[in-house]
């Protein structure tokens, strides 16, 4: 079925003023303000007879607001949102008459038709807010409002000064589930839309104290996307994700918890590793050699239930989600009791409902997965919850038990995937030099990658976890300040010191030959490699620097602190020698980032191959991003043709894709009536370093000239964005990541001031602002206007 005939508009639009009286005399579901509408030349020739206007109606003993409605403003193609003057809160003749001028100054030359009017201030205002009837970036039949309910201001949102914004996002077939009074600017949009009879309407409104609904401002919505063809297609789908939410909302007999509850952003985060809408490509590939089964084999080897049955990560509509309760379940260690662990889960997923701000940072705010310094204090709020003194002790010594045997020094199984992952660097070159069909060579680059690349890096990644937790246990008994913390974190040789060392030492084709498979996407085939595009990337034209020797600003701890170290790990039955255990925090976060940068190479050959394979069958690099991975073994099992087999996939690939742009959906659905209405949770950014940074915004996708001195943004980041720590940016803002993510480390140890994780509500407002300033000491981001 396809998008139903446009109407004919009841009332058409014209200026921002003119729409707004037109409105004001029909509509039902909401009440506009009344105006003095004028022409800046009528100001200018006679400005006293529109004050005599202003004064018989009263309204200069009032507060006013004088407001633009230009020729160029709301205009379908391009609405010039904030482009020109607004001035609020206007007492007296002589400020009206500066407002005005500020109101008409800002429209610089002018145009023919240019007007100004002015209103009365709406007083007590409890809502203000800007409505859209559809996603502006995906098209998807969504109410999505953006509101303040903190302040009497009418421009909070527009302005972009408020820090206590609140985005809804209701789907629009379902709008008995919307809260109050949401519910009532749905309505009001419907009427809107009978009214104009446009494609999606962007809407200024607000709500008094005393219950009433005004409207403040309507317009054509740009839209980024087309409108989805088949609103019934895109119902179905929800009513299928629904239904499987509904299924998962029991006990499972091989699970503890009663009920599941689905993020974006717990443990292997595929929001900042792929995305919340990844190509079908990327997301298969991510459930092959990660979220199927390799995340589950290392948590059973490192002392952790045995899940090995279980996908971590599950795909509503393309869409993907970690399975919280199996996520959970998996930080439960072998040998705790039964009951007691039942306990535990339902107890975690308690605290992630009731601080959802939490979601991704599981392991540092909610879970106890590994034994610590602090631990046997930090257990002691399980008390307040119910759990005796008896099970905090048997969860702490059953966390010792498992954590002893994975930071030893000699048998540590640390060790053993750091010797798995110098067997994945000599696999890779034997498979690409060999004389093995393309299909061959991506097959096995993938099994290998699996059993030699993510299986390993996945237990790094646990013992990188585990070292940084140690870390901040010291910090947390007063053996290491804050400061001593950083400065070990900044001592690490990892990716991303060696990456702007040798982009200033090496020459061009060495560096590209040993960073060259790194790409910002890693599993997006649609992202260009280091060595397909490097002047994307780096500018070779600045002055080269001296290779440095040695390296600078190296950390060293005092005999004090060695010795009370000593102490306490005596003290808690940790029985490794001191000089070890700092060798083992050591290399296990350097083993993780090293790993990394070795698996994401046979990841990006894989790729690479792929793209040729692609081109060998006519298809172009966008057509093979909806491919699925799984197209790779029945090719290497069968002798299709692989033109057949992948277009095959590539078919499906984008028609399921064209209803994952669709839709939109909560970052975590702890109900499944969330999928029909939702608040982007509060999020609790993680800020790196104790430094302050101010500067102007930027992204990753600007010249590479303004990223110097830059507050950057980069929505998810991965190791293939390394290259714009090469730049000079002053700070770092990302939607996603945690603590312990990769852009966490890499900002940490280079001294970068960080926001990471802000998430989408706060990212998205800090994104649209000019100067942005950074203060990771007081956890405090300012708008500079």
């Amino acid at each position: 079925m396809g998008s139903p005939r446009q109407k004919k508009p009841l009332i058409r639009f014209g200026s921002k003023a003119e729409t707004l009286e037109r409105l004001g005399a029909v509509l039902k579901t909401a009440k506009v303000l009344p105006q003095v509408r004028f022409l800046p030349a009528q100001w200018a020739q006679d400005p006293s007879s529109i004050l005599a206007r202003l004064r018989r109606a009263g309204w200069l003993s009032q507060p006013l607001i004088v407001r633009s409605s230009a020729a160029a403003e709301d205009a379908p193609r391009s609405t010039m949102a904030g482009h020109f003057k607004t001035v609020l809160d206007v007492r007296g003749e002589a400020a009206l008459r500066k407002a005005v001028a500020e109101v008409v100054g800002s429209y610089g030359r002018g145009r023919r038709g240019d007007q100004a009017f002015i209103q009365p201030m709406l007083r007590g205002v409890a809502v203000s807010g800007v409505a859209f009837s559809r996603d502006p970036n995906t098209g998807g039949d969504y109410l999505v409002v953006n509101y303040d309910d903190a302040s009497s201001r009418t421009d909070t949102v527009t302005s972009g000064l408020s820090n206590a914004l609140k985005t809804f996002y209701g789907y629009r077939a379902r709008e008995t589930a919307f809260p109050s009074p949401l519910d009532r600017v749905a309505r009001l949009m419907r009427e809107l839309e009978g009214l104009l009879a446009a494609p999606a309407l962007d809407v200024e409104f607000a709500v008094t104290k005393a219950g009433e609904l005004y409207l403040l401002q309507a317009r054509p919505l740009p839209l980024q996307a087309e409108a989805p063809q088949d609103a019934r297609e895109v119902r179905r789908t929800l009513d299928d994700i629904h239904r499987k939410l509904c299924e998962a909302d029991c006990p499972h007999p091989y699970l503890h918890g009663s009920s599941s509850v689905f993020g974006v952003m717990p443990d292997w985060n595929p929001a900042e590793m792929i995305g919340v809408r990844p190509r079908p490509l990327a997301l298969s590939l991510y459930r092959e050699i990660i979220t199927d089964n390799i995340w589950a084999y290392q948590r059973d080897n490192y002392g952790y239930l045995n899940l090995r049955s279980f996908p971590l990560m599950l795909s509503f509509a393309g869409l993907p989600y970690i399975d919280v309760r199996v996520d959970f379940n998996s930080f439960i260690p072998k040998g705790l009791d039964a009951a007691l662990a039942r306990k535990l889960v339902d107890h975690y997923m308690a605290r992630l409902v009731a601080t959802p701000s939490h979601h991704d940072k599981v392991e540092f705010k909610i879970v106890f997965s590994c034994y610590t310094l602090d631990l046997p204090e930090r257990v002691k709020v399980l008390r307040r919850h119910g759990f005796t003194a008896q099970e905090c002790r048997s969860l702490a010594e059953t966390l010792r038990s498992l954590t002893t045997p994975i930071i030893d020094g000699r048998t540590g199984l640390w060790r053993q995937d750091l010797e798995r992952i110098k067997h994945l660097e000599q696999a890779q070159s034997r498979i690409l030099d060999s004389r093995l069909d393309r299909v061959s060579k991506i097959y096995w680059l993938l099994e290998d990658l699996k059993r030699y690349g993510t299986l390993p890096f996945a237990g790094l990644a646990r013992a990188a976890f585990i070292a940084v937790q140690l870390l901040h246990s010291l910090v947390a008994m007063k053996v290491l300040t804050r400061a001593e913390y950083e400065r070990f974190i900044g001592s690490l040789d990892t990716v991303a010191s060696r990456l702007g060392k040798d982009l200033r030492s090496l020459p061009r084709q060495e560096f590209l030959a040993r960073y060259g498979h790194l790409r910002p996407g890693t599993y997006d085939i649609l992202s260009p490699r280091y060595d397909e595009e490097p002047g994307r990337y780096f500018d070779w034209s600045r002055p080269r620097a001296p290779r440095a020797v040695g390296k600078p600003g190296a950390f060293t701890l005092t005999i004090a602190q060695l010795k009370r170290t000593e102490r306490l790990l005596r003290e808690h039955g940790l029985d490794h020698d001191v000089l070890e255990f700092f060798d083992f925090i050591k290399n296990a976060i350097e083993g993780r980032e090293h790993a990394k940068f070795v698996f994401t190479r046979s990841l990006s050959d894989a790729l690479s191959l792929f793209k040729e394979l692609g081109r060998e069958a006519g298809l172009s690099l966008e057509q093979c991003s909806y491919a699925d991975i799984a197209c790779v073994r029945e090719l290497y099992a069968t002798s299709a043709a692989p033109a057949d087999i992948l277009r095959k996939s590539i078919e499906e690939g984008r028609r399921r894709y064209a209803l994952t742009r669709q839709i939109v959906l909560p970052p975590l659905i702890v109900r499944p009536d969330d999928i029909w209405a939702f608040h982007l949770p509060p999020c609790e950014p993680n800020f790196i370093t104790q430094k302050s940074a101010r500067g102007p915004v930027a992204s990753a996708g600007d010249d590479r000239k303004r990223l110097k001195g830059s507050i950057l943004f980069i929505p998810g980041a991965d190791p293939g964005y390394d290259w714009v720590f090469s730049h000079g940016m002053a700070g770092l803002v990302t939607m996603y990541g945690g603590a312990n993510s990769h852009m966490a480390i890499r900002a940490g140890e280079l001294g970068i001031p960080a926001v990471i994780g802000a998430g989408e509500a706060l990212y998205n407002q800090w994104a649209a602002a000019r100067i942005l300033e950074l203060d990771c000491a007081n956890r405090q981001v300012r708008v500079i206007p």
